[in-house]
């Protein structure tokens, strides 16, 4: 087992060469940079570095546990994210483009007004907040168990330095930044879950018995067609489309890294080759966890109850010393890679959506959006803490869950401007958006309540969106212009 210190010093080590880079790209920055990247970056670029941004701590340790809890039914979640990236590439990008956007939530001014503008940016903060933290969770978490546990340093204390590690190399260059970093991250991402797997190989007694016992049609079946478990193919699927439109097609972290490229065409590549590798590496994770679970099996090791902490235990514990620094590398990678993306957009988004950065000095701009930027770590340390404390199932499936409900609004007042020609009421559309989720939730509880045996999934985000349509529907009136 590694000494906690000599694990210390390689994560600093990692984290210098982050500063460097950012210290290197900050010299040719300027106030635009943050937010655009000055529209310059390589599309291949931003489709590598976009694998480590949407991966996230949760795919390099919940992913690879959960495979304990339900064999490899997310895959089917996952072939409706591709068929989501395409509709991203094919329709959403080139209009961000045509209409020259920083913020997408702009957009909505036009067809919702202002209030439709600021409560869908609104939902997008609360969400993203959410969501980063519950990644950065899972990378302190195991930076905790690592490092500060054996040298007496309270969790506290692990996730502060975590978010001003990430402040540090993110202030100066913000997106400019990100776009670089997150390639360097997801390299690190890649060679620490194969260097995994190959030493699973070469330390397992019967080889030929790890792989035969990968069995896809049954203990580690892909697909499942009982109408009834939360794991039906058909609402993963399809839950799987909505959710990466809404987690991807309109969420200004994701966006923000397309409108780096220089122009739409670009974007939509870098789309579908991002969607292509993303669907692979997702694979890779999940034989990784089958053959975690069958290595574990073969050696007679006791696991956690706990699936999260399957991968860690076995790396930190069983592994070799390189694998274990390479493990803490990869989920350090994993979960900064979107961290430090999470906090550069929903610090554009506050600047531009609500404080109107644009309109003030130049100089006060940056005081501002350096402020912002501080602000938002403090509310993340916050949400941490209570995850920390409240928490008690996979994160996979908790982010999604929280998903469901804070992104469903969002997707629906997308849809609804973007198909419709009725402009809401205009003090509508915030109570409703908070309606839709509190109405969601409540189905979910009346299904329970009467002893149904149907199990709600991923499929929470499609209700809560067409509930927000409804809604929104209902309390409009028509106008005569056209839709988006």
């Amino acid at each position: 087992m590694l000494e906690p210190k000599s694990i210390l010093y390689y994560f600093f080590g990692y984290f210098v060469l982050l500063l460097i880079l950012s210290v290197i790209i900050s010299r040719k920055s300027t106030l635009k940079s943050f937010y655009n990247g000055d529209r310059q970056s390589p599309w291949y670029i931003v489709a590598f570095g976009m694998i480590g941004a949407t991966l996230s701590g949760v795919t390099f340790i919940s992913v690879p546990g959960e495979v304990a809890n339900s064999a490899f039914y997310y895959l089917q979640f996952v072939l409706g994210n591709f068929v989501g990236y395409l509709v991203i590439a094919k329709f959403l990008l080139p209009y961000y483009y045509k209409m020259n956007v920083v913020s997408i939530y702009s957009t909505l001014e036009k067809r919702l007004g202002t209030t439709g503008h600021k409560t869908t940016s609104f939902l997008f903060i609360i969400s993203k907040l959410i969501g980063a933290a519950f990644r950065l969770f899972l990378a302190v978490l195991v930076l905790q168990m690592a490092i500060s546990d054996p040298l007496g340093i309270p969790f506290e204390a692990t996730v502060v330095v975590a978010l001003l590690l990430i402040w540090l190399y993110t202030f100066r260059s913000g997106i400019k930044v990100v776009v670089w970093s997150d390639t360097i991250q997801t390299t690190v991402l890649l060679i620490a879950v194969i260097a995994t797997v190959v030493w699973i190989f070469k330390n397992t007694p019967d080889v030929s018995g790890l792989v035969n016992s990968v069995d896809l049609g049954n203990k580690y079946a892909i697909f499942n067609f009982d109408w009834r478990s939360s794991n039906f193919f058909l609402k993963q699927f399809v839950a799987g489309i909505f959710m990466a439109i809404a987690l991807n097609g309109f969420d200004q972290d994701i966006v923000q890294k397309n409108l780096t490229c220089k122009n739409a065409g670009q974007a939509q590549k870098n789309m579908i080759w991002f969607s292509i590798w993303f669907v692979i590496a997702i694979v890779l994770f999940l034989f990784l966890g089958a053959f975690l679970m069958e290595y574990s099996n073969q050696m007679g090791l006791a696991l956690p109850e706990r699936s999260d902490r399957i991968f860690p235990f076995l790396a930190l514990n069983h592994f070799s010393k390189a694998v274990a620094i390479l493990f803490i590398l990869g989920i350090s990678a994993a979960a900064f890679s979107s961290a430090d993306s999470a906090t550069t957009a929903l610090t554009t988004a506050i600047c531009i959506d609500f404080i109107k950065i644009d309109k003030l000095p130049d100089n006060f701009q940056t005081h501002v959006r350096n402020w912002t930027h501080v602000g938002i770590s403090f509310l993340l340390f916050g949400i941490i803490m209570g995850f920390y404390e409240f928490n008690d199932e996979s994160v996979v499936v908790a982010i999604f869950k929280a998903a469901g409900y804070t992104y469903g609004p969002i997707l629906g007042i997308f849809t609804f401007a973007f198909f419709t020609k009725r402009r809401p009421w205009r003090f509508s559309i915030f109570p409703i958006a908070l309606l839709a989720p509190a109405a969601t939730f409540g189905i979910t509880k009346l299904v329970d309540n009467f002893g149904f045996s149907y199990q709600f999934g991923f499929e929470l985000i499609v209700i809560n969106a067409f509930i927000t349509w409804l809604l929104l529907f209902f309390f409009s009136i028509k106008k005569k212009f056209r839709s988006l």
